[in-house]
């Protein structure tokens, strides 16, 4: 099949999906009001609660929701073929992602903007929250630790992207003041803001920046490793305004260019999918399709890590009620473009499928790589961009994006320490700066304490595709029981939550019995814990469902 059809069968679906069934969603279901007081004026402070304009709010939470994990995912998940991707990221995107995201800033937003972990004790109970907790906990110290590690990879293999990526910090600075201080309108600020980048961009072949082999005794991924966690436990702790909003709005603006480009190159070249749509011959080793591709594309199908920033920091931020149509649910549509133009570049990015093949030789094959091989490919046929700089600007993408989300992940670890310093009432936990101590320690000890080259979170991310989906069937498991209190139809999550539950847990099964056949009992036990944290608060959700339908009755 040409690429150009798929493109246009999986846009055109996403934008019906948000012309109408988001927009059914947020009157019918959530029912959003624009006259109601939002957290972020209730509590404005200038550091976390900050009404915040629409689109830059857009962008603040799309690019802490999407991460690397809608490139990685879908890279590797075509190994059983283009169609199953393609379907998860569309009707994914459509009836489960957007719902979700929305759904979890709603829930937060009328709520004091508190946590989907901190809002479970009051919509479930205390024992659901302790292990709802647990599972939060685990899901940040995975996307932290293992975010720093492909970020650090993706710096030693482009030095040419070290220029862009970190030149970008000081360029979402200056923007950030001019936003918040009003000194220029908000188009030209944008203009200004992605010209910048570009011009990095452009200018980091030409300088390219190698770190040295050792430094202190460090590798020269250990070293942007450190350095990773440094910048972000800095930016934890900076008002939203100042660097978080900033640089997620330009990321997500030249997200959108970056696609406009690909989907651009894709129209004028007109590649073909040289990837099987069904691949019958998988290379030895490679799991069943069900559960495995529920898990394996998270973000850019549905994720729970984008509840914990819905109900983390977007909550926080929400201006007007009525905006969460736009920024959760067009965020999800954002980062489901992204995953269909992934699906595109990885397996219509090869001359041959014999190429494509050398590529998937075993199960976990493909990802970021294969992205940007595949990508900057296309886009040098099709609008003739230079082959190093096409590399460098898909690479830069991808680190901008894998950088916000490391922001994002050690501020809401830092709320969860918080969190925790309220509820077993230690003082000096509920301050800012030892909370984010202890979040970027913890993700330290996990990076380099099983690993001595700060990899060491690739130890538990085996099970992070399970742990991230469980906790989005949880998060929509409270939306549920809201809906249900409030005597509103609930199967619009009741549905994704149900399925999820079920892969999830099929999933976590069948992995349990390759980590007992491989005698891997650190992982073996990891996912003990999580298995029976899922099945005991879904029937504490269960048993509350049940109860507060009788009361409705």
């Amino acid at each position: 099949m040409n690429a150009v059809i798929l493109m246009v069968m999986g846009l055109v679906a996403m934008f019906l999906g948000y012309a109408f069934y988001s927009k059914f969603i947020a009157e019918k279901i959530f029912k959003l009001d624009p006259n109601f007081r939002t957290p972020a004026h209730e509590f404005e402070d200038g550091v976390d609660f900050v009404p915040t304009n629409k689109y830059v709010l857009w962008g603040h939470h799309f690019t802490s929701v999407a991460g690397a994990a809608p490139i990685i995912g879908p890279a590797i998940a075509v190994i059983w073929g283009w169609v199953p991707a393609f379907l998860w990221v569309v009707f994914g995107t459509i009836f489960f992602a957007g719902v979700h995201d929305a759904g979890a800033i709603w829930a937060s937003n009328r709520n004091k903007a508190k946590s989907i972990g901190a809002l479970t004790e009051d919509v479930i109970g205390k024992r659901a929250r302790s292990l709802f907790m647990i599972v939060i906990f685990l899901v940040l110290l995975m996307v932290n630790a293992v975010f720093a590690t492909a970020i650090s990879n993706l710096l030693v293999k482009f030095p040419s992207s070290v220029i862009p990526v970190w030149g970008a910090i000081f360029v979402a600075l200056i923007i950030g003041q001019l936003i918040f201080r009003r000194m220029i309108g908000l188009g030209t600020v944008s203009v200004l803001g992605v010209v910048a980048l570009y011009v990095l961009i452009w200018a980091g072949p030409s300088l390219p920046i190698i770190m040295p082999d050792a430094i202190l005794g460090l590798s020269d991924k250990a070293s942007w490793i450190v350095l990773l966690f440094i910048y972000a436990a800095i930016a934890s702790l900076l008002p939203v305004w100042m660097l978080l909003q900033p640089r997620d709005y330009i990321n997500g603006l030249q997200l959108f260019i970056g696609l406009i480009l690909m989907y651009a190159a894709v129209v004028i070249s007109g590649p073909e999918l040289v990837a099987p749509a069904f691949n019958m011959e998988t290379p030895e080793g490679t799991p069943s399709l069900v559960p495995l591709l529920f898990v394996t594309i998270a973000c850019g199908a549905i994720s729970g890590f984008h509840g914990l920033v819905s109900s983390g920091t977007t909550s926080k931020q929400i201006e007007k009620e009525t905006d969460i149509r736009f920024v959760g649910y067009f965020g999800a549509i954002g980062e489901g473009s992204l995953s269909l133009a992934t699906i595109i570049a990885v397996t219509a990015g090869f001359a041959t499928l014999a190429d494509w093949q050398a590529v998937y030789s075993s199960f976990g094959q493909g990802g970021v790589a294969a992205f940007v091989s595949g990508g900057a490919n296309i886009l040098t046929n099709g609008i003739g961009l230079d082959n190093t700089i096409a590399q460098t600007l898909l690479t830069v993408m991808a680190v901008l994006f894998a950088g916000t989300t490391m922001d994002t992940g050690i501020r809401l670890q830092r709320y969860i320490f918080q969190e925790w310093g309220e509820i077993y009432n230690l003082k000096w936990l509920q301050k800012a700066a030892p909370a984010t101590l202890l979040a970027v320690g913890t993700c330290m000890l996990l990076a380099f304490g099983a690993g001595a080259d700060g990899s060491g979170g690739m130890l538990i991310w085996p099970l992070f595709g399970t742990t991230n989906q469980l906790l989005a069937g949880l998060t929509l498991m409270v939306i549920t029981v809201m809906l249900i209190r409030l005597k509103r139809p609930s199967y619009y999550t009741l549905i994704p939550l149900v399925f999820l539950l079920v892969m999830t847990i099929f999933a976590l099964l069948i992995q349990l019995k390759g980590f007992y056949n491989d005698e891997n009992w650190f992982l073996f036990g990891l996912d003990g814990v999580i298995l029976v944290a899922a099945i005991c608060i879904a029937l504490e959700a269960a048993a509350t469902m049940v109860r507060v339908r009788k009361e409705n009755a």
